[in-house]
């Protein structure tokens, strides 16, 4: 569905609909503040927008759980959850912004069930909870269970569930709109509004807004072998690089351990949480000597490096689909979890096997390797959700625009993200956000917004609008035969594979400098010369795919520009000429900007200091 007309000045738009944007959303409209002004007859104009069909957004691909220490389990409280965080994210965690989402974890679990998530289920009727990775009670003991489930599908869940609250408070969407620029005022100090090319008509629009939220995820699309879906190209983020602002530490990308094989395909730490084991080529369980007591449920990071030392080592094994192929993968052991008991708590992770690896996890091991998850750094933003730049020593925020979910950075998770804390980040950040332009709307109703002003920013948006519209005039007129064997899916192929050789799990200055090179000489010019074999605007996704992929290789550069100015290890960053964490130097967040300019921002560090991470 598409807006019947479009207003000169929305209150509020809202880019993506996944779990943080139709947070943001709701968190807008049932807000204290917005519940006044309708009282008083005033009614926000608010406008979602979606590159999808929002129940195909990402957040339905979350399989194992949201983390909150509900109170059901001994032994555990969110102090502890708090804990697990900070150690996760190796010390690289804002501890103020870890310590709310960990303190309002219960409440925010809790709201979503009172919602309608159907979470799985206790014999006693509490909301039934597994153990994850990195996830410990009293402050590194045993792993607790913390990770609320639904299944092996929560993210269905909570994605069908908050749509549907949208819907029924009336909330107005612009379905598979795709945004293709973000646009601040003269001065870059405020937002503008954004620039978004409908797909069913071919047409652009200036959508002008006194207050912006991005919610567009990820970007695991930079990579080869990733669990994301096509659709996670990080135009959130290559949008805000060029619109001038700056990227918080883009250089650390979670992978996750247990991808399927050569597809990629997410198979749930839950699999592992239910009594799978990861083995070797021997058939030992490896993962007790590297993680002693947390094993196969240490941190990612400390999974995923784990696998390739075993493979490095010469234990690894190939694909049973290509035998003949390169031993990059190991086993994972599920056979141990009752039949019955491993349909009803895993269903998706057993479908997924069947179908795409003709294997009975029942009975036969698993060929699993890490795939590209999760990007721990983002959009800058503060615990309110505001955008901000990172200059002489401050923080100055861009008035009214926003951020959630993994497009932004907060900073809860740092260098590694801890199983569950995802979900949890996007809906409470993302709740968080609405409220606070919630309270933006109504301090500019009161105060009273000039139409003057108003009116400056529309042209600005509509500047920019037809500024994309000649560009979009070009890609159709184009004279794709002169490239006729390349193509954007072609591009993405390999920037992924090239992605994949320099910085997948691992990576030193050679393999960095190897990559930019690729991507400066060759990928970025063709990416640039593109145009559309098909010349109709309407319904031509490789119009898209066009802006997709210059938004991955913008990313790639900066993601290799951050990576390379980092000269540690640190939580999913592991360079193999600088392998040891150097808190002196490097307890700091990376901000690097489009011209590849890195500064470095303080941690903020509240009461736990860092200290050697063991798991």
């Amino acid at each position: 569905m598409s807006p019947k007309h479009l207003e000169d000045m929305y209150d509020a738009v809202i880019v993506g609909a996944g779990a943080a944007g139709l947070s943001a959303a709701l968190g807008l409209l049932r807000s204290e503040t917005v519940k006044e002004m309708k009282a008083n007859g005033q009614e926000p104009k608010i406008l979602v927008i979606s590159k999808l069909q929002p129940l195909r957004s990402h957040t339905g691909s979350a399989e194992g759980g949201i983390a909150a220490a509900l109170g059901n389990v001994e032994h555990d409280d969110w102090h502890w959850h708090y804990y697990d965080t900070v150690k996760g994210g190796d010390w690289l965690v804002d501890q103020d912004a870890a310590k709310l989402l960990a303190e309002y974890a219960p409440e925010t679990v809790i709201n979503l069930e009172r919602q309608g998530v159907a979470f799985s289920r206790t014999a006693d009727g509490h909301i039934a909870q597994r153990r994850f990775g990195g996830h410990t009670s009293e402050f590194g003991g045993e792993p607790v269970r913390r990770a609320a489930y639904a299944a092996d599908r929560i993210g269905h869940q909570i994605l069908h569930t908050l749509w549907q609250q949208c819907v029924a408070n009336g909330i107005e969407f612009a379905e598979e709109w795709y945004v293709t620029d973000l646009v601040l005022n003269e001065e870059h100090t405020r937002v503008a509004g954004v620039v978004a090319f409908d797909t069913h008509t071919g047409k652009t629009h200036a959508v002008s807004a006194h207050n912006v939220l991005f919610g567009t995820g990820g970007a695991g699309r930079l990579f080869h072998t990733t669990s994301n879906s096509w659709d996670l190209t990080g135009d959130g983020m290559a949008l805000a690089l060029a619109a001038g602002l700056q990227l918080e530490d883009c250089e650390f990308v979670q992978f996750h351990p247990t991808g399927l094989a050569h597809t990629g395909i997410l198979l749930s730490e839950a699999s592992r949480a239910e009594g799978g084991v990861l083995r070797n080529a021997d058939g030992e369980a490896f993962m007790e000597k590297y993680a002693p007591g947390h094993a196969d449920l240490a941190a990612r990071d400390v999974v995923s490096r784990s696998i390739m030392a075993e493979i490095d080592a010469g234990r690894g094994i190939a694909d049973p689909k290509d035998p003949e192929g390169p031993k990059d993968c190991v086993w994972l052991d599920l056979t141990g979890i009752d039949p019955e008991h491993m349909e009803q708590t895993l269903p998706q992770v057993v479908e997924t096997i069947r179908k795409y690896a003709n294997i009975d996890p029942t009975r036969d091991y698993v060929p699993v390797k890490p795939t590209a998850h999760y990007t721990m750094g983002g959009i800058p933003v503060t615990t309110n959700g505001e955008v901000y730049r990172w200059q002489n020593g401050e923080r100055r925020v861009v008035e009214g625009l926003y951020a959630a979910g993994e497009c932004s950075c907060v900073s809860v998770h740092g260098a590694n993200r801890l199983g569950g804390n995802s979900l949890l980040d996007a809906c409470l950040f993302g709740t968080r956000s609405g409220r606070s332009i919630a309270a933006r709307i109504a301090q500019a109703e009161s105060s009273g917004e000039s139409e003057a002003a108003d009116a400056a920013l529309e042209e600005t948006v509509e500047t920019a609008r037809a500024a994309r519209q000649s560009e979009l005039d070009m890609l159709l007129a184009g004279n794709a035969d002169d490239a006729a064997d390349d193509n954007p899916y072609q591009l993405m192929a390999e920037l992924g594979s090239t992605m994949e050789r320099a910085a997948a799990v691992r990576c030193d200055a050679q393999s960095l400098a190897t990559a930019i090179e690729t991507i400066d000489n060759d990928l970025a010019p063709r990416a640039q010369a593109l145009a559309a074999h098909d010349k109709a605007a309407t319904f031509n996704q490789e119009i898209t795919a066009i802006w997709e992929v210059r938004h991955l290789i913008t990313l790639a550069q900066t993601v290799i520009a951050a990576s390379d100015a980092r000269h540690e290890s640190r939580g999913s960053l592991k360079r193999t000429d600088f392998p040891d964490r150097d808190d002196e130097h490097f307890l700091a967040h990376s901000m690097t900007d489009a011209a590849h300019e890195v500064s470095w921002q303080p941690v903020h560090i509240v009461d736990m200091p860092p200290k050697k991470r063991e798991y």
